[in-house]
């Protein structure tokens, strides 16, 4: 009866890790054919002042690849599957590098690019910011890095040091997806991030969700205590935004807003530079 059943088991285990497995090598592929073939580039989407709504605070460029069909991929389709690997460490070094040509070709925009904690010492990811300051030292002051809560914590001390460092040359660093994990809140202390992005499972619906109200008045303090600006993300409606700004959120970032495009109206039409590497 046992090896019956180990059998059954494996009649429907085997099937789906192999399917499983197969989506991964299939993610995997794709990543490294796109950086190969220079098919990456930044999808961008405002993040907007609630006291002035028709002014961008910044711009978050998020990374996209393309496959060989010309299909636009988002990040979320790909990064868990490399995010560990050495092609998560070359999608940092990606993002960041266009993150820079477009700082000096849009000497009026301000960028942030997202990062993972385990970049921090690959070498290449800091040539790339290196030579970029060297070449323009002003690209600092418009630069903001994101890191998300869950890579943050992974190393915190190491972290903190980093933007210790790199504070000092003018980048500001967000605190990505805050409260999605299981932040110790003693790091917050620790770590002086300038910007607390609040993660979108709190704030999609918000308006009608009386205990997420609660919640992100409580993240809104915390940060205004430890001296941070304040993001809600994933703001898709009127009615949420209308509640954020009661709230006393200092910005907001989703669809309502405007959806991420790799064609934002300040770049020209012909140039093509800013999509790829």
């Amino acid at each position: 009866m046992g090896n019956n059943r180990t059998d059954l088991y494996q009649t429907f285990s085997d099937p789906l890790s192999q399917a499983v497995a197969e989506r991964d090598n299939n993610a995997v592929e794709l990543v490294r054919s796109a950086l190969k073939d220079d098919r990456a580039m930044l999808a961008f989407q405002p993040v907007i002042r609630t006291d002035a709504p028709d002014q961008p605070a910044f711009y978050e460029g998020l990374i996209r690849i393309m496959d060989k069909s010309g299909r636009i991929i988002p990040a979320r389709d790909f990064i868990d599957h490399v995010e560990l690997d050495v092609l998560g460490r070359e999608i940092d070094c990606t993002a960041l590098r266009l993150g820079l040509e477009a700082l000096k070709k849009v000497p009026t925009l301000r960028l942030s690019v997202n990062m993972s904690a385990r970049s921090i010492g690959y070498p290449r990811w800091k040539k790339i910011l290196n030579r970029g300051l060297r070449e323009d030292p002003t690209l600092g002051d418009r630069l903001i890095l994101e890191i998300t809560e869950r890579s943050a914590m992974v190393m915190p001390d190491i972290v903190q040091a980093f933007m210790a460092d790199l504070q000092k040359k003018g980048i500001a660093f967000a605190l990505d997806d805050f409260g999605a994990g299981y932040t110790a809140f003693r790091y917050l202390r620790d770590f002086f991030f300038d910007i607390l992005k609040i993660d979108g499972s709190f704030i999609q619906g918000v308006h009608a969700k009386p205990d997420n109200i609660v919640l992100t008045e409580a993240l809104v303090s915390l940060a205004r205590h430890f001296d941070m600006l304040t993001v809600a993300e994933k703001v898709e409606s009127e009615a949420d935004a209308e509640c954020l700004t009661r709230i006393g959120v200092d910005c907001m970032q989703g669809y309502f807003f405007g959806v991420p495009t790799v064609r934002p109206l300040w770049m020209p039409d012909d140039d093509l530079s800013l999509k790829t590497a």
